[in-house]
Formats: C-alpha cells, structure tokens, sequence
C-alpha cells in the first residue's frame, strides 16, 4: 500500500477487493514490456491512429468539478453550430448526413462517428478538445456496450502484421474473451479529464479490465472528489475499478497505454480474490 492510500480521502476510492487497484505486473515479464514498448511506439508510425474523448462531458461522465474547466466539448460545439457550419463538418466525413432528420449527433457511440479529418476541424477552427489523440483499436468494439464480448471479434490484418508481438503477448493475458483492445495515446502536455466509465450502482460487477503501460510514465490516476490528492497507479500492468474516476496528468512529453477489456478466466479472479484475502488477513 502507498503512502497515497493512506490519505484520509472526502470519498475513498471504490477499488478492487479491498484495494484502489490491483497490480498485475506478474502477468509480464520485463521481457515482454519491452517488447511491446518497442513494437507499439515503432508500430504506430506505420497506422493512423484517430482522436478520441472529445465528447466526454456531453456523454454526463466527466466529474462534476472539471466540467467547468474550460475545456471544449465536441457535441456542445456541435449543438451550437449553424447550417452552414453543420453541412461543412458533414461535408469532411465519410458518409452521407441527413441534416433534416432532427437532431444529428456526431462522434463516440453515435451514429456519426467521426474521421480523422473532421476530428482536425473541429479542433483547429473550433477549439474543441481531444484527450487521446493518439487512439487505435487492435481489436474493435461496435459500441461500448459490448466491451466485453469476444463474439464474431478477432485483431485486425493490419494489427496482426503491425502488432505481433503485443498480440501474442496480449493472448497470454487470462480472458476467457477479449471484447476490446485499445492504443490510448497522449501529446505532450494534453491531459484525461476525470471521468468514470460506469456510474456506481448501476452495474452488477466490476468492468473486467487489464490496462498495460510499459514505461509507467503516464500519470493514470484516480480521484473521487475535487479536494483529494489524486492516487496515481504506480503499476505497469493493473486492473482498476471503472466506477471510480480516474484521468491522466498532463506531462510533457509523448505517453500511452494498451487497455484490453473482456471477461476473465474464472480461475484467475478466485486466484485474485483469494490472493487479497489473505493479504487483508494478514494485514489484521
């Protein structure tokens, strides 16, 4: 336990098991870190990755305190656009828009997902701010609700060739299926806002989630009110508890991490469970 989980907190983190995360770096070796370090940061020069996030306050996820920031939502610049401004964002995507059909929606989880080019716009000529600009699914989602499905899903051609390694190192990870595996990039001095994937309650179990981050210089980290010291999750390889809102520091230089969502092998979460019993009995 860190010094950092000691801190008397206005509302503690959720966790896992008694603890704010789990580490799991025993799942991989330094070895294999390595290798994907190297692999991912020579591999995505070779693909193009997308923007992501811009829509995060629109979606209601985003901590009530940073909703203010001044930072610009995606669909709250689209809400106040004007025709012309509309058929012009619609005109740089890949599909056709039906302006005239009510109330058009664009980006994550919505029928209008957009291209990169568009992403670019809204950014340049409207100030509008994407967290991940660096964003690329090995293993795509339809939408977010199945995450956690590995039905009819495999990696991509150009992941298998671009991506090898990672994938295999990926494969060894203990999901019974993988329903999502994600590229999340940060520029240099860009930043996550506090956000929480699933509202507490409203889920009958932990999202199952094993997030890699092979040079653990990306300041994840997980904070449920605005006056508390952020916990920053100093492991290379971890499982952390969507209901708790979490973010990333901003930091000036390039940083990323790989998140593989599905659904553990039910042996290695009795392992878990047991395993933090134990050190909880122990603690007594």
């Amino acid at each position: 336990m860190t010094s950092d989980n000691r801190v008397k907190r206005k509302a503690p983190i959720i966790g896992l098991f008694g603890q704010p995360f789990l580490n799991l770096e025993h799942l991989l070796s330094t070895v294999a870190l390595e290798e994907i370090d190297v692999e991912v940061t020579r591999g995505l020069v070779r693909v193009t990755p997308v923007y992501t996030g811009g829509s995060l306050k629109w979606m209601g996820v985003v901590a009530p305190w940073q909703m203010e920031d001044g930072y610009i939502d995606l669909m709250h610049v689209v809400e106040g656009m004007n025709r012309d401004e509309l058929e012009e964002l619609a005109a740089l995507g890949d599909d056709e828009v039906d302006l005239d059909a009510g109330d058009v929606q664009f980006g994550d989880e919505t029928d209008h997902p957009l291209n990169l080019a568009q992403m670019k716009w809204l950014s340049y000529r409207h100030g509008v701010y994407f967290p991940w600009k660096v964003c690329y699914h090995l293993l795509e989602n339809d939408k977010w609700e199945d995450k956690h499905s590995g039905a009819g899903k495999g990696f991509s051609d150009e992941a298998k060739e671009v991506f090898p390694k990672t994938i295999e190192h990926i494969s060894s990870l203990p999901f019974r299926e993988i329903g999502r595996v994600v590229i999340f990039g940060l520029e240099p001095n860009d930043h996550a806002p506090l956000h929480r994937d699933t509202e507490p309650g409203r889920a009958l179990q932990v999202a199952q989630s094993i997030s890699i981050e092979p040079r653990q210089t990306k300041r994840f980290y997980l904070c449920n009110a605005e006056d508390d010291e952020p916990l920053v999750v100093d492991a290379r390889v971890y499982w952390f508890n969507d209901m708790d809102y979490h973010g990333v520091l901003p930091d000036p230089f390039f940083r990323y991490s790989i998140r593989i969502d599905g659904t553990f092998e039910p042996s290695f979460l009795r392992d878990l469970e047991r395993s933090m019993r134990t050190k909880r009995d122990f603690a007594r």
